[in-house]
C-alpha cells in the first residue's frame, strides 16, 4: 500500500464523516468526479471496497468502519507532525541543548541566553555545564549541538570559530603576600603552594608544556578535577592557583585576589564547537547568530 496518498486518506475521512459526497467536495475541495476518482483509487490499493453506494444511502462497508478511525488518526498525526516541524523552523517551538565549560557557563553564557530568549521565548534551552573535555565529547556524540570550549587542536570531524585567546590569571588568597602585586610571574607563583585540575586536564598539560619550555618545573601540592573546586582551596588559604580569566568573575565570588600573570603570559582560544557535516536546527542557527551580534567577547584585568 505505497501508493496510498494524503489525498485519498482525506477524500476518505470526508466522506465517511459527512456519508455525503456533496459535502466531503466542498471539505476537501475537490470535484466530485476528482473525490470518486480519489476513493477509487483508495479501494483499489488497499483491495476491497470501503464504500457502499446505493443511489439513495451511502454507509462504510465493514472494512470501511474499521478502517474509518485509523485513517483519522493517520491525518492528524501527519497534521500535528506537519504544524510542530513548521512552528520549528517559524522557531516558534524547539528545544537546543548547550554545552559549556562551567567557567564559561557561569560567566558569559547567562547574557548570550537572555538575549536568545527575549526573541525566541518558546524554544526551550537545556545547558550541559561540564569540563572542556567533555563539551568536545559531547558534540561528537551528537548529545549537544553547540559547545562553548577550548579550542580542540586539529580534529577533522570537528568545527572551531574563535571568540577571544583567554589569558591565564594568577589567584591568591586575599592575605597572601602577592594579592598586593601589580603582576605575579610564573616563577613566583610556583614557588609557593600551588593547586591544579587533575590529570588529564588539557589545561594542566598546556600548563606543563609551556612552563616545561620556559625550564620550570609544575609540581601541584593539590589537585581538583574542577576549576571552583580550586577557587574554593585558594579562598580558604591553601595555595595558589592560576585559571583562566574568564573565571575571574567566579573567582572574585569566592573572595580570592585575581592578578595578571607573566613570563611567560599563557594563553588559549576559547570559541564555539559544532560537528562538521551536520547541519544544525533552525533554533541552534539563531542562537549562533544571537552569539555573532554580541562580537568577539573581552576578557581579562
Amino acid at each position: 500500500m505505497r501508493n496510498i496518498t494524503l489525498k485519498q486518506l482525506r477524500a476518505f475521512v470526508a466522506v465517511a464523516h459527512t456519508r455525503s459526497f456533496t459535502e466531503a467536495c466542498a471539505r476537501v475541495h475537490l470535484s466530485q468526479p476528482a473525490l470518486s476518482i480519489a476513493i477509487k483509487n483508495l479501494e483499489e490499493e488497499v483491495g476491497g471496497e470501503l464504500l457502499a453506494r446505493t443511489t439513495r444511502t451511502l454507509a462504510l462497508t465493514p472494512e470501511g468502519e474499521e478502517f474509518y478511525p485509523v485513517a483519522e488518526r493517520m491525518l492528524l498525526d501527519w497534521d500535528n507532525a506537519l504544524e510542530n516541524l513548521q512552528q520549528r523552523f517559524s522557531l516558534k517551538r524547539g528545544r537546543i541543548v548547550i554545552g559549556a565549560m562551567p567557567s564559561f557557563a557561569s560567566s558569559l553564557l547567562p547574557d548570550l541566553l537572555k538575549a536568545f530568549r527575549l526573541e525566541y521565548p518558546k524554544i526551550a534551552v537545556t545547558v550541559q555545564d561540564v569540563v572542556a573535555e567533555d563539551v568536545v565529547d559531547l558534540i561528537r556524540d551528537g548529545r549537544i549541538e553547540i559547545g562553548f570550549s577550548f579550542d580542540p587542536g586539529n580534529a577533522e570531524d570537528l568545527s572551531f570559530t574563535p571568540l577571544f585567546d583567554d589569558n591565564f590569571i594568577a589567584v591568591v588568597n586575599k592575605h597572601h603576600t602577592l594579592a598586593g602585586a601589580a603582576t605575579i610571574c610564573w616563577h613566583d607563583l610556583i614557588a609557593d603552594s600551588f593547586i591544579s585540575l587533575q590529570k588529564p586536564s588539557s589545561m594542566r598539560q598546556l600548563l606543563e608544556d609551556t612552563l616545561a619550555s620556559e625550564g620550570m618545573l609544575l609540581m601541584p601540592e593539590l589537585e581538583s578535577h574542577q576549576l571552583v573546586t580550586v577557587g574554593r582551596m585558594v579562598s580558604a588559604g591553601l595555595g595558589v592557583s592560576a585559571v583562566p580569566s574568564v573565571c575571574i568573575r567566579q573567582m572574585e565570588e569566592m573572595g580570592v585576589v585575581c592578578k595578571p600573570l607573566s613570563n611567560p603570559e599563557i594563553s588559549r582560544p576559547v570559541g564555539i564547537i559544532t560537528r562538521r557535516r551536520y547541519p544544525l536546527s533552525s533554533a541552534a542557527k539563531q542562537f549562533l547568530e544571537i552569539v555573532q551580534q554580541h562580537g568577539i567577547f573581552s576578557v581579562g584585568l
